[in-house]
């Protein structure tokens, strides 16, 4: 059995889903919260922490008191306010140290990766924790894209990868080989609605969603479950590309058939 797991929960309901597996096979853990992230009705009546981004260093010293053997960093976490980040001591030290490095979200991400390290904890991904949740190859439901999705999705693929090297986004949206949006802070769901009102007549677009070459492939990976199937319908889309063994998929058998009742396909590719 391996020792105690630290959940370090943002939003969205991955964190209650770790929780559940850790009880299933009777794992011990401990949940360090980040408030107004995390869902208190998804962390439920967990053993649990909450700290504001700034109380990191309080973070580590409470998991710590946890026992804390491995750390698993999961679920999204929007772009925090001046007061969120309003930094304990060894916090302020930390980001001294790392510098410009904090500028973007990977080379944040990859900091706080190495602090944690440093404290002696593993850091571990979500995969090591739920063996089923990332994306297979090919289509999860019955549906599959056509030559012209195809092209779309190629296209897509080559932009997500651009946009990645340069620390922007995970995701894109191409109607028939133009891009009509490109992710940035706003997030997948608000990328999704900006590309509807871009939209072009004739076939629906496809939106593409990749982690960025050279993550750290243990956090912030790319997500997608039945909220982004309901707005890739509203909008028009005909289909959601996404990275096999690179992007996490909440709720598989769920995601298949709802993506089969709204006639879109879900489908995993490859980077290259």
């Amino acid at each position: 059995m391996p020792g105690k797991l630290g959940i370090v929960a943002g939003g969205g309901a991955f964190p209650g889903l770790v929780i559940e597996a850790c009880r299933a096979e009777g794992r011990p853990f401990h949940v360090l919260a980040l408030t107004g992230h995390a869902n208190p009705a998804v962390i439920g009546d967990a053993a649990a922490d909450w700290i504001r981004l700034g109380e990191a260093g309080t973070g580590f010293k409470l998991l710590r008191q946890a026992g804390v053997d491995e750390v698993v960093m999961v679920g999204p976490v929007r772009r925090p306010s001046p007061l969120e980040l309003a930094p304990d001591f060894r916090t302020a030290a930390f980001f001294a140290r790392i510098g410009l490095k904090a500028l973007g979200d990977d080379g944040l991400l990859r900091a706080v990766v190495a602090e944690l390290e440093r404290d002696g904890f593993r850091v571990v991904g979500i995969d090591a924790v739920l063996g089923d949740c990332l994306a297979p190859a090919g289509p999860l439901g019955n549906l599959a894209p056509d030559p012209r999705a195809e092209a779309d999705i190629g296209r897509g693929v080559a932009v997500a990868a651009g946009l990645g090297v340069l620390d922007v986004g995970q995701a894109v949206v191409v109607q028939q080989g133009i891009v009509l949006a490109v992710e940035a802070a706003e997030g997948t769901d608000r990328l999704i609605r900006r590309s509807a009102e871009l939209r072009r007549d004739g076939p629906g677009g496809v939106l593409v969603k990749m982690k960025k070459p050279g993550q750290d492939r243990r956090v912030d990976l790319p997500a997608i479950g039945l909220a982004t199937l309901a707005e890739a319908a509203a909008a028009g889309l005909c289909g959601i590309a996404v990275e096999a063994g690179g992007t996490l998929v909440l709720g598989r058998a769920a995601v298949a058939a709802e993506a089969d009742r709204l006639g879109l396909f879900v489908v995993g590719v490859s980077m290259t």
